[in-house]
């Protein structure tokens, strides 16, 4: 029977690549050529020899690389580590071919047993291979290999391993992996592990792995899921700035504020003297129009540091408003005589407002400007006239 051309093509290619196997110098060469029959030729996908020597052509060229530095002479690392990842897609895809079912529907695993003990005696250059890249700044390559080395758990390959239930590294793998997605600023990649990154006991890790992933539901404008986590993050963690600030910051701009300053008298509980608690509560109180306990939390904010330039807005802008709500009533010389003295309380708080944020004019300008003009300070009033115009 004639042999197809294609097949004698394979079978040559197959031979000049284990000549350069065989020459203990070419084995690049012979992983190319190799690549390149698989690329092109379907039967080729189909034969687990080409798959055998390739992985042969890229563990030669692994054996001298780490040899090499074993002997600490000059050569890449990284080019080891990503040798080491080929020898992973290598053997899988080889097992997929392996699955396979014969003419009569019977799978027989050849190699499966024997190439997934070997593969795991490697399988920690994955993870090495992983941190060594985010050690280098190269993000994207520091997620491919914790992809790899984490989708072991998945492949059929390794399942006599049950890497997700034994391998105490998983969680740690997944942590880098969503670090690596957060700092390329890909959501899909951030959320990918990010379920098994929280199984982390690491009260650090697990916190920030909740700021990763709520940054990923940010980016996808998912609010629901943002929110979800963020209430997830400050009930685990009230301490935590990054999710009382985004928190607040959310029940702000959907106009919750009742929820808002649950948040911020839960936060200053678990720390009374933070001033960024402190502050964000009298922010909410000013918003609320609840003026009286914005200047009285104020207060407290610069007894712990008086150089702090907001808090005396906040309460200078509190006086100010109560006094434009009186201007609004009925109540006639009485009023303005309450105005002028709710004007006068405002004025040291605004004007050190200004000391401390000079550069904040459109914040202190028209405050001060409605202030001196009530008070008839024509001096500074005039100066801040001539500011704001």
């Amino acid at each position: 029977m004639a042999v197809r051309p294609c097949l004698m093509a394979q079978r040559k290619e197959m031979a000049q690549a284990r000549s350069y196997i065989k020459s203990g110098k070419d084995f690049d060469k012979a992983e190319k050529l190799l690549r390149e029959l698989l690329a092109k030729d379907s039967l080729s996908r189909m034969n687990p020899k080409v798959y055998l020597l390739l992985y042969q052509a890229v563990l030669e060229q692994y054996e001298v690389g780490n040899e090499k530095l074993y002997l600490k002479q000059q050569y890449d690392t990284a080019s080891l580590f990503n040798l080491a990842k080929s020898m992973f897609a290598i053997y899988e895809s080889l097992d997929s071919v392996d699955m396979l079912p014969d003419k009569k529907g019977r799978v027989k695993l050849e190699y499966r047993k024997r190439h997934a003990a070997e593969l795991d005696t490697y399988r920690p250059n994955l993870f090495y291979g992983g941190t060594y890249n985010v050690r280098k700044g190269d993000f994207k390559t520091a997620f491919s290999f914790f992809d790899t080395y984490l989708d072991c758990g998945n492949q059929p390959l390794f399942s006599k391993f049950d890497y997700w239930a034994n391998d105490g590294k998983m969680a740690d793998a997944a942590y880098w992996a969503t670090y690596c997605g957060f700092r390329l600023k890909d959501p899909k990649l951030t959320l990918k592990y990010s379920d098994v990154a929280l199984r982390d006991t690491s009260a650090q890790k697990h916190r920030t792995t909740l700021v990763y992933v709520s940054a990923a539901y940010s980016w996808l404008k998912d609010a629901k899921s943002y929110m979800e986590v963020l209430r997830r993050g400050f009930a685990l963690y009230s301490d935590s700035p990054y999710f009382f600030s985004h928190l607040i910051d959310c029940y702000t701009d959907a106009g919750r504020l009742d929820s808002a300053l649950v948040v911020a008298d839960r936060a200053i509980a678990a720390d009374p003297d933070n001033t960024l608690f402190l502050f964000a509560k009298s922010s909410v109180l000013l918003n609320m129009g609840r003026y009286d306990e914005c200047v009285a939390v104020s207060d407290s904010i610069i007894c712990l540091n008086d150089t702090l330039a907001e808090p005396y807005y906040n309460a200078g802008i509190a006086y100010v408003n109560k006094a434009n709500v009186l201007g609004k009533g009925s109540g006639g010389r009485g009023n303005r005589k309450v105005m002028r003295e709710l004007y006068s309380k405002a004025l040291p708080y605004m004007e050190n407002y200004r000391r401390l944020a000079p550069g904040k004019k459109q914040k202190w300008g028209p405050a001060l400007y409605k202030i001196y003009f009530y008070l008839n300070k024509g001096k500074q009033f005039e100066e801040v006239d001539s500011l704001l115009n």
